[in-house]
């Protein structure tokens, strides 16, 4: 009969976060920046691990890591055992009676200041016990593996254990600077626009589609950040496509089209907006009054545009 290695029975959960990080990551140095720890901590817990399974789990070169054949079959059972988890940390914190204690929000630069930022007074208000952290960023954070509690995004996860709400549509329009504005004001060709565009991490959403087949290509500059984007119509620098809500925010102006220019223009384009959270932490006191205000700022600020 063969008996087990006793030495297989100590593995913990924090192996398998390290083996997990070591597996979505190019280097030890990678890995340990996911965990929080230096690169010598990651070498020295990822040689025990491997003696432990008496398999070795990644070869390491001067390009990074490369998981083995024996990481490859470890890897389903690992990201099983991560789902397990944070069901059962989602459990624990459902246990929960109080609406206290910090829920992370996950959203672009731009929704945090013109929808989520002016909410918090109220928030706050209802439920002095909560603080709140905002990741304002243009990367997508991985809500299902609870790198956040909350995220408020254009794209819709294709895959993860959560529960995705469908909010009011961001509309596009073309801002300026009041001073700008009344010079452009009536467009009567697009090519007369000093454009703001995205750049390359950008050029798939609506947005910056639209502006590339509407005479955008020879923008006079352009940035991913639509956050810096706004900074420079601000400025003056040129005009821009931007969210309908962020102009009278920012205390820009929709440039006036001339309507024989918009007879022949398609519609202005519209992004989804999504609001998502771990299924397993829907029903926590604390993330769920974040996430009912959060529907209900978003309603009120976008439902009338």
């Amino acid at each position: 009969m063969h008996r087990r290695d006793p030495r297989l029975a100590q593995l913990q959960w924090d192996d398998v976060r390290l083996f997990l990080a070591l597996c979505r990551s190019r280097t030890l140095g990678e890995a340990a920046q996911a965990l929080g720890v230096d690169g010598s901590t990651v070498s020295r817990r990822l040689a025990a691990l491997e003696e432990s399974l008496g398999a070795s789990l990644f070869d390491r070169g001067r390009s990074g890591v490369a998981a083995t054949a024996a990481a490859d079959a470890l890897l389903p059972v690992a990201e099983e055992i991560e789902h397990g988890m944070a069901r059962f940390a989602g459990a624990a914190e459902a246990l929960e009676r109080d609406v206290s204690g910090l829920v992370r929000v996950a959203c672009p630069p731009d929704a945090a200041e013109v929808l989520i930022a002016p909410a918090l007074p109220a928030l706050f208000a209802r439920h002095p016990g909560l603080r709140i952290e905002l990741q304002a960023g243009e990367a997508l954070v991985d809500v299902g593996r609870r790198a956040a509690d909350i995220a408020l995004r254009i794209v819709r996860p294709e895959r993860g254990d959560l529960i995705v709400r469908k909010l009011p549509a961001v509309r596009w329009v073309l801002a300026a600077a009041p001073e700008l504005a009344e010079v452009l004001a009536p467009v009567r060709r697009w090519r007369d626009v000093p454009w703001i565009a995205c750049g390359d991490a950008l050029a798939h959403v609506p947005a910056a589609r639209w502006v590339r087949a509407h005479g955008g290509d020879e923008a006079v500059l352009r940035t991913d950040s639509v956050r810096l984007q706004i900074a420079a119509v601000e400025a003056g620098v040129g005009a821009a496509l931007v969210p309908a809500a962020s102009v009278r925010h920012y205390g820009l102006v929709e440039v006036e089209v001339a309507p024989a220019l918009w007879e022949k223009t398609s519609p202005w384009p519209e992004d989804a907006l999504y609001l998502l959270t771990h299924r397993s932490l829907r029903r926590v006191p604390r993330v769920n009054a974040v996430w009912e205000l959060l529907i209900e700022r978003v309603e009120a600020v976008l439902g009338g545009d």
